[in-house]
């Protein structure tokens, strides 16, 4: 497979050698001649669907500069999120490894004694130590004990919420009486339960404020929005504007901000050596109806492992690295984006956990079109595989979602109302998971289930390890 393993910056542009292949790179002069990475920028929403941008179906929605993101990278079309659920999710896409291993294999709150384990190694860990600054702004939700929270785990700066923004006081129905919600810069909370209309527009502020600081050098912001999980927020500059709604309107807050870091890279110099991801944790939270978003057509939501609750939006974006315009079908998963980017950068460290997921430099630039199997894992359970265009689920429950909410209300939502069987799906065919064609290919469905099977035995023991610490 050919990688970009070298990157250098000078003052004349950056080149990289990728095998047998060079790829120009070019930035205005910055006056440092001193070599340095490509900079990196995840955009991360909370919740969002995956028919919830007009490039992936949201006719409703207005999308503009995300749908201009997608036509200058590669927008895929078969990417999932690293679980069904906020926390775990997170845990794969920083790490590349199952949250199983990784201490948090379920959502964390206030009340969890449990984090990120003190050991593993973040992304932002391993491209500190290439010099990086790292920021994270937005939603950390991987542990709220001081020993979890993101400047113990690699990052050099912290402006945001330590879990959901739903886990405060105001919580519509509690399981739990929720305290203040914090609002952290760095290590002090300067705040309780901030606005959250003002949310978007104040870590984009900030991740703009991060840009402009660190433009002389190699950084990582890492942007999780807070939206559009609920409570739904949105500035006046936003509010009614879509005419379709408060959740349209947050998609739109949230495309803008998604302009005005662009902008912000153009302007700086960056534009050209810059990578820049968008994705989402999971899917959206169906029993909040009109405040959660739209599946695309795809089956269950947030908190299952099926593809509604999985499959999510994903853009990524380097001009002259990644094909423009280019819309893939290759599956891939969070559990890549680490790999990828630490080999990327040849940040390895002498000790590395072993990652679940893979380099997939290759399928980001169109040079492969493979991948190896993903397991769908919620809270330590293995649920389904997927191994090309065949998806095997395992016999189950799952939730389902009685009655939708409205308005910012819950409805009626089922833990474990839903129910299926042996059963397998041609992605390809059927991306709706809706026709169970497991008589027509049994020897898939008994090699697939075997490999499931075979996975536990590996959950099982990550998941004990986790009861003995």
């Amino acid at each position: 497979m050919n990688k970009l393993s070298i990157l250098c910056l000078t003052a004349a542009g950056l080149s990289s050698c990728t095998g047998n292949k060079t790829i120009q790179l070019k930035n205005k002069d910055t006056g440092n001649n001193s070599t340095r990475q490509l900079n990196i920028v995840i955009l991360l929403t909370d919740d969002q669907g995956y028919g919830d941008m007009k490039c992936y179906g949201g006719e409703h929605l207005q999308t503009p500069n995300l749908d201009q993101l997608a036509a200058e990278g590669t927008r895929f079309t078969n990417f999932y999120a690293g679980a069904g659920a906020s926390t775990p999710s997170r845990a794969a896409l920083l790490t590349g490894r199952y949250a199983e291993r990784v201490g948090v294999p379920g959502v964390v709150d206030d009340t969890s004694k449990n984090g990120i384990k003190r050991d593993e190694i973040t992304l932002a860990e391993y491209l500190k130590q290439n010099d990086y600054a790292t920021a994270l702004i937005g939603k950390w939700h991987l542990g709220y004990q001081p020993e979890y929270l993101p400047l113990r785990h690699g990052f050099t700066e912290f402006y945001g919420l330590p879990y959901s923004n739903d886990m405060w006081p105001y919580h519509p129905a509690p399981d739990h009486a929720y305290p203040a919600l914090p609002f952290y810069d760095n290590d002090h909370v300067i705040e309780y339960n901030p606005p959250v209309n003002q949310m978007t527009t104040r870590l984009t502020e900030r991740a703009i404020q991060f840009i402009n600081n660190h433009k002389t050098e190699p950084f990582f912001l890492y942007l999780p929005y807070t939206q559009p999980h609920v409570p739904l927020g949105v500035s006046g500059k936003f509010k009614g504007k879509s005419g379709k709604g408060l959740y349209a309107d947050v998609i739109m807050e949230i495309d803008w901000s998604v302009g005005e870091i662009m902008k912000t890279l153009k302007a700086n110099g960056l534009n050209e050596n810059t990578l820049v991801m968008f994705t989402s944790d999971n899917g959206p939270w169906l029993s909040y109806g009109n405040h959660g978003g739209c599946t695309g057509g795809l089956r269950e939501g947030k908190g299952t492992t099926f593809d509604g609750g999985q499959r999510v939006p994903f853009v990524v974006r380097m001009p002259g690295v990644i094909p423009a315009g280019k819309v893939s079908d290759q599956f891939l998963s969070a559990l890549d984006i680490t790999p990828t980017l630490v080999n990327l950068t040849r940040s390895q460290m002498p000790r590395m956990n072993k990652f679940d997921g893979q380099d997939a430099w290759g399928i980001l630039t169109g040079e492969e079109s493979s991948h190896q199997p993903f397991y769908f894992v919620y809270n330590g359970i293995v649920e389904a595989l997927r191994d090309g265009k065949w998806k095997c689920v395992a016999p189950h429950s799952y939730r389902i979602v009685k009655t939708p909410g409205k308005d910012g209300l819950p409805g009626e939502q089922i833990v474990n109302g839903g129910n299926i069987s042996l059963a397998l799906f041609d992605m390809e065919a059927d991306p709706w998971e809706s026709n169970d064609v497991s008589v027509q290919h049994p020897e898939i469905v008994e090699q697939m289930y075997a490999k499931i099977k075979e996975f536990q035995k590996e959950m099982d023991k990550e998941m004990k390890h986790l009861m003995i610490e």
